[in-house]
């Protein structure tokens, strides 16, 4: 890999628009027009994908039409990065967009796809939600607003239209008075969820929200046909990650990431149709969101440019089906995590590396939802058995569910012998990916804006850095999380690092191996305090005072009240200090005076970070009061 990806070294897969324009000046047939119907939240949940409680004739019927995807995941079970794996046709663990609403540059050469479809001749419009954590790269879109449409383009011109439905979003599943259409009593409950009034009101609000979108879908079509449009449209239809229902969303299981993936092609457009196509049928080649920009680039004619990871699945440049499906999570809102997961179309692998952290984190968004609230408080109460404690509990460092025999993913096999092969196969897979796209989710996010701001350039060449060992980085994680009494002394050996990322996850492996090991390393912690990076600081100063005596909470409770100042310190560190102060509890109560002085939102850092801070100042002062 090389240390820095400059535009001199893309040129060769990344046009400039002069030359692109010129390349397919002289096409071989005419351009096919595309329409994406996409929509919000939901999972497979469609009657053509076998589910007998919906009801959704229209995308059933564009699927009798065209085929479908059995396994296609979204890469991200949230919709700030799963639009930015869209987006970009890369992996955003790869280019530091991986947490929620974040907000980076690209680096220099990668443009968004709609870029290269213009270069192509194609009008593109967005009708109308972007919420990318990448900033724009030049002129995205011809237009990109409610009233966006393909009938804006000039005449006889290639289109490709999104429209996207927001009537199934989480917040429309809450959203009250709602009269249910369909019957609660028939709705299926996910094994890990309480069956309670309100979790069956949920989730059938969630399928009337999907029956609602279904007909608007038939709306969108009808004014393609009326426009005389529809022999000569590519159609798609997917959602943007699975079902915007706790658990689901905003985790990397099969069911926070498995999507409707829906392709019709009109018969004068066969040529570029998937392998396989026929009308009526189910495709099992692995597809996610990182292929769908190299996928459009394809149809349009044009090699997609080599920084762009996906896989193109149909078109003029089909690319080889992948063997795995890979997902991820981060900083979700204003909680810290990271896991990444893998499938192979049956098994689904998550390797946890905060396993000390619970799946169930309080999330002020999350929280809204009714299910969400009855689920923690019966859990609170006492009222649950397994598997519905598990979400509000810490973590195994590896999961492994067989989908064939366990839909709901709560039968861990990571454990049994008889699936150890496997177990090996998937860990494997995920650690060789994360090397292969260079994951700088590794870094903590205050870490990796850092570097990047150090050296004026984008987080995708801080990953490719010759100077930033990735492999001692992961393999410090690695130690840490599987939190395995053998790796401890390299652990405490690694306090001292030359890398703060390194250091930063030996400090968290010795906090999640507990208060004996912090106890027994409490010196070396209090060194960590003086740190010059904030992300080991932080951890150091979260591990001396939840585990050690009241003089080293004391002194790292100061340590976090001082980078908690959001104007001195940027909202991603103010983020981390304010998550260390929300884990004292108790310890934390003799400050509140100067906790509830806090300044905590930076006007300087990006729009998109600023109101995490606050989220998090709201839910401490009112613990704490």
């Amino acid at each position: 890999m090389p240390a820095r990806l400059t535009r001199r070294q893309f040129l060769p897969a990344v046009l400039s628009p002069v030359v692109a324009s010129t390349a397919i000046a002289q096409p071989t047939a005419k351009l096919p027009n595309i329409l994406w119907i996409t929509c919000e939240d939901i999972g497979p949940q469609l009657g053509c994908y076998g589910d007998k409680y919906a009801r959704t004739p229209v995308l059933d019927g564009l699927a009798a039409k065209g085929i479908r995807y059995n396994h296609a995941w979204s890469n991200a079970p949230v919709c700030a990065p799963a639009r930015t794996t869209i987006i970009s046709g890369m992996y955003p663990p790869s280019t530091g967009g991986e947490h929620m609403r974040s907000q980076i540059k690209l680096a220099e050469g990668q443009l968004m796809y709609p870029c290269h479809l213009r270069d192509a001749g194609y009008y593109c419009s967005n009708n109308s939600k972007e919420d990318y954590n990448a900033e724009h790269t030049g002129k995205v879109w011809d237009e990109s607003s409610p009233k966006a449409h393909w009938r804006n383009r000039n005449p006889g011109q290639p289109f490709f239209a999104i429209f996207n439905n927001t009537g199934t979003h989480e917040s429309q599943v809450r959203k009250a008075p709602h009269k249910l259409v369909n019957d609660p009593g028939e709705v299926r409950i996910p094994s890990y969820m309480p069956d309670t009034p309100e979790v069956r009101h949920d989730w059938t609000q969630y399928y009337d929200n999907i029956q609602a979108m279904d007909t608007h879908s038939g709306t969108i079509l009808k004014q393609l046909e009326a426009d005389g449009l529809a022999d000569d449209t590519i159609v798609c239809f997917y959602g943007d990650h699975g079902a915007g229902m706790p658990r689901s969303k905003r985790w990397p299981y099969n069911s926070g990431l498995h999507v409707a993936l829906i392709v019709y092609v009109p018969p004068k457009y066969k040529h570029l149709a998937p392998e396989g196509y026929a009308p009526g049928k189910a495709l099992d080649r692995m597809v996610a969101f990182v292929d769908l920009g190299p996928t459009l680039i394809s149809i349009a004619g044009v090699k997609p440019p080599s920084y762009m990871q996906g896989k193109a699945f149909m078109g003029t440049h089909t690319a080889p089906a992948r063997k795995y499906n890979f997902g991820f999570r981060g900083r979700m809102d204003e909680r810290i995590d990271l896991v990444r997961s893998c499938s192979d179309g049956r098994f689904v692998y998550l390797r946890q590396f905060m396993p000390h952290k619970v799946y169930g984190q309080f999330i002020g968004y999350m929280f809204e939802m009714p299910t969400t609230r009855v689920w923690k408080k019966m859990y609170d109460a006492g009222q649950l058995k397994p598997p519905q404690t598990y979400f509000w509990e810490t973590k195994p460092s590896e999961e492994l569910y067989d989908l064939q025999s366990d839909r709901d993913e709560v039968v861990n096999l990571a454990v049994k012998p008889e699936h150890r092969a496997k177990l090996l196969e998937l860990r494997k897979a995920v650690h060789d990916w994360m090397l292969e796209i260079r994951d700088v989710g590794l870094l903590p996010e205050c870490d990796f804006l850092a570097r990047a701001k150090a050296m004026g350039d984008a987080p995708y060449n801080v990953g490719h850095s010759s100077s930033l060992p990735l492999e001692r980085i992961l393999d410090t994680a690695d130690k840490a999380s599987m939190r395995e009494a053998k790796d401890t002394p390299e652990l405490v050996k690694r306090l001292t690092d030359a890398d703060a990322a390194v250091r930063f996850w030996a400090v968290l492996g010795l906090q999640m191996r507990g208060s004996e090991v912090a106890k027994a390393n409490a010196a070396a912690l209090r060194q960590m305090l003086k740190d010059p990076m904030p992300a080991p600081r932080l951890a150091a100063a979260e591990t001396i005072a939840r585990f050690g005596s009241d003089a080293d909470a004391k002194l790292g409770i100061e340590v976090c009240l001082s980078d908690a100042d959001a104007v001195k310190s940027g909202s991603a560190t103010t983020i981390l200090a304010l998550n260390a102060l929300t884990a004292f509890g108790v310890k934390a109560k003799p400050f509140f005076d100067r906790i509830k002085a806090l300044v905590v939102k930076d006007p300087k850092s990006p729009q998109r970070l600023q109101e995490y801070p606050a989220r998090l100042y709201e839910t401490l002062m009112r613990d704490l009061a």
